[in-house]
């Protein structure tokens, strides 16, 4: 979950901020099979280096904000609302939603907008896409910035959803599981599948906004009102909540629960920058250090004060610097 605001600490002035405001130029739905027509928009230079960026969630759609992590001059930012959230139709649908759709339409995005190869830029479960695009189609990618890392193994869903978080957000995490009977939250993913997917409108609801709820108080590392706002948004949430919980039911339609990190060697030449918050409880460093293990050559940055979210002023900083050398890598 990713529309923040930027704040910058008083005597951090060094530090790289957001470019200012754009808007697209381009903008429209893409049909792409099984009823679901996606968003996607373009902005900055029309001829400049392409980059698509790719949201959170599963679910969380994408906002104006997250264009700005690119120089307009140098880019081409095309950003996209994955199967069924944001601006995508039909809304909320997890019906033909998987991980391999999604990479599917990664392709047919890039193939309607004539794009032979691009910068891949994913954070959080965009991170996970970006790697599971790029190890199925290396030749397309010219680099990869990759931001709270993310492999949709079973122990990472685990530590969310089961024990770790928890202990960190104990009044958040009581919240989160008040709306589930006791005799019920031995698998708490489960019984929040079953209201997110029943036919009582008010419990899906209820429901909806608690998943939301739990994720943002624990997405930045100073709680920010506009996170927890946006979590009781009805539109926002039910999106949210539906495609992550359907995702994470299915371990991400993953083959095998290492899958990521053993098929590395497909990405190993690929360019790659890692940035991580030192105190992401969402998902915790020793995933990004798994990473880098499994890709020696990539760039890992870890911020030593910030959490999970891209808009944390450290963390902000690192990707900015990250895309400003891609651009001179790839203009040169």
């Amino acid at each position: 979950m990713e529309t923040p605001r930027l704040r910058v600490p008083e005597g951090s002035s060094e530090l790289r901020t957001l470019y200012p405001p754009i808007d697209p130029h381009e903008s429209g739905h893409l049909a792409v099979g099984d009823g679901h027509e996606i968003y996607f928009e373009i902005s900055g230079r029309a001829d400049g280096i392409p980059v698509v960026f790719l949201h959170g969630g599963p679910g969380g759609g994408t906002a104006p904000v997250q264009r700005r992590f690119f120089d307009p001059s140098r880019f081409r930012i095309v950003l996209f609302d994955q199967r069924g959230c944001g601006r995508s139709r039909p809304h909320a649908s997890i019906e033909a939603n998987t991980t391999w759709h999604l990479v599917a339409d990664i392709e047919r995005l890039r193939e309607h907008l004539g794009i032979d190869r691009w910068l891949v830029f994913g954070g959080s479960w965009g991170s996970t896409l970006a790697l599971l695009y790029a190890q199925h189609h290396p030749e397309r990618v010219t680099g990869l910035v990759l931001r709270g890392i993310f492999l949709m193994r079973a122990r990472e869903i685990d530590w969310f959803y089961r024990r770790g978080t928890n202990a960190i957000f104990p009044e958040a995490w009581a919240d989160f599981v008040s709306v589930i009977p006791p005799d019920e939250r031995d698998d708490l993913i489960a019984a929040y599948y079953r209201r997110l997917n029943g036919d009582d409108a008010e419990e899906q609801a209820r429901a909806a906004r608690a998943w939301s709820r739990w994720e943002s108080h624990c997405v930045t590392l100073v709680p920010e009102k506009t996170q927890l706002r946006q979590a009781e948004s009805q539109h926002f949430a039910l999106a949210f909540a539906r495609i992550e919980c359907h995702y994470f039911s299915h371990r991400g339609f993953l083959e095998r629960d290492n899958q990521i990190l053993e098929d590395c060697h497909r990405i190993r030449h690929i360019p790659t920058v890692i940035v991580q918050g030192r105190y992401d409880v969402i998902c915790p460093p020793v995933s990004a250090l798994e990473l880098k293990a499994a890709l020696p050559d990539a760039t890992l940055r870890i911020v030593p004060v910030a959490g999970h979210s891209a808009f944390e002023p450290g963390i902000v900083h690192e990707l900015v610097t990250a895309t400003e050398s891609f651009a001179r890598r790839l203009e040169a």
